[in-house]
């Protein structure tokens, strides 16, 4: 197959275009080539890079250079094109131009955030209404999601949205709360032997999924007409609450784990980090993924990377790997800060109590 990804070195993309090289397809590349060198010995596959800007270059340069690309190739339009990076829908609209007569499927990433919050129900399923009023993010999305099915029904544009929920990779361990500078400073107050923040009582249900289980389901679907004009998420089995994903972090670090419990309200209004949407709008909330339609789409197909056994990788990889280690003094402190405060406050409320 002949297929384009837009972005394609991210969490999720890294681990499909991996994948797609692999099955041996022609993989053509468009970013601006940062981290493409991670694919070069990637499989069979043949990776075609298109250097590019899609969200600041002008339209009719983006077309020139996927056309030029193509008939390089000897190739005429795409089997798939897939947009990691599309958040908007000016983006989705822009992509919708390009493409709509240069593929065969189009697949666009939406989130599973931007299923209703708080949940009616805690089993989430494809036909969960669409609706956040907490996350601008999952709002977006949604909007994404709006256009694109309505050119499907408009026009037959032969549009599949996928809906992934948290998905990670080797080089950064899935949190609920961590700073700008991702889930590092995190494992490092671990190794320090400090307190870690878990948000609310760390009850609430939740899902993670490995990228390469991510990578084997999304390419199920590339190609696949049964997938046409659907939506399908893409999330392991597994369900876990936030005190066991901790605690599987902290076990993969041989240390204890040493657990503070903060109400994500209180989280979310300390500032200056944006927990409202992520937490209140998201990670707060009890969902478990099921997974029925994407198994009917393709067949035989499970996660096979259990949490405890993928976040062991993750860690080790992150202690072996400088590059990930990326410190953040800022949300350290500020993590100190919340924590003495709600000492300040049992102290006082204890010491008042009749």
């Amino acid at each position: 197959m002949n297929v384009l990804f837009i972005g394609g070195t991210g969490t999720i993309s890294t681990a499909i275009s991996k994948r797609a090289l692999e099955l041996g397809w022609n993989l053509f590349l468009l970013n601006r080539g940062s981290r493409n060198s991670e694919l070069a010995s990637g499989g069979p596959g043949k990776l075609i890079e298109i250097a590019c800007d899609i969200r600041a270059e002008d339209e009719g340069a983006v077309a020139e250079k996927i056309k030029a690309a193509l008939a390089g190739q000897g190739a005429g339009r795409f089997d798939v094109a897939a947009d990691f990076i599309a958040f908007t829908s000016d983006h989705v609209e822009k992509d919708y131009r390009l493409f709509r007569d240069l593929c065969g499927q189009y697949i666009f990433i939406s989130s599973a955030s931007a299923y209703q919050k708080p949940p009616a129900s805690y089993l989430i399923t494809e036909s969960t209404p669409l609706a956040n009023p907490l996350w601008q993010y999952s709002r977006d999305k949604i909007a994404c999601e709006d256009f694109l099915m309505g050119k499907y029904r408009e026009t037959g544009f032969p549009v599949t949205i996928v809906r992934p929920s948290h998905t990670y990779s080797e080089r950064s361990v899935p949190l609920g709360v961590h700073g700008d500078n991702g889930s590092w400073q995190v494992l490092k107050r671990m190794l320090d032997g400090k307190q870690v923040i878990i948000q609310g009582d760390g009850t609430s249900l939740w899902t993670m999924t490995h990228n390469s289980d991510f990578a084997r389901a999304f390419t199920g679907l590339m190609g696949n007409i049964h997938a046409t004009g659907e939506a399908v998420q893409i999330t392991s089995d597994e369900t876990l609450s936030w005190n066991q994903i901790y605690q599987a972090i902290a076990n993969a670090l041989n240390v204890p784990l040493k657990a503070v419990h903060i109400s994500s309200d209180f989280l979310a209004d300390c500032g200056p980090y944006d927990f409202r949407g992520g937490l209140t709008g998201d990670k707060a909330n009890s969902v478990v993924f099921d997974n029925t339609k994407l198994k009917r789409l393709v067949p035989g197909w499970c996660a096979h990377i259990r949490f405890d056994q993928g976040v062991r990788e993750t860690a080790a990889y992150m202690l072996s790997h400088k590059e990930c280690r990326r410190e953040d003094p800022a949300f350290d402190a500020w993590c100190d800060k919340v924590i003495a405060a709600r000492e300040r406050a049992l102290r006082e409320v204890r010491g008042s109590a009749p």
